[in-house]
């Protein structure tokens, strides 16, 4: 290893060391549950979003007819 300067040798122990470390496998996981249950709740709100404009634009429209 002749080609790897002296400085960058403990930053490729450090890697090395985090890619056998399985502690770091559940933060992960969570995390990924985390960002599907974000994503569903987006796809879900933008949805109601729209169903429900159009039942305040419905109601403007028979409140406006009705004066």
């Amino acid at each position: 290893m002749d080609f790897i300067s002296p400085a960058t040798t403990p930053v490729i122990r450090t890697i090395a060391r985090a890619v056998r470390d399985r502690k770091g496998a559940t933060a992960v996981e969570y995390g990924m549950i985390v960002a599907f249950v974000v994503i569903a709740m987006i796809v879900g709100l933008a949805t109601l979003g729209r169903a429900t404009t159009g039942l305040w634009t419905s109601i403007e429209t028979k409140v406006t007819a009705a004066r």
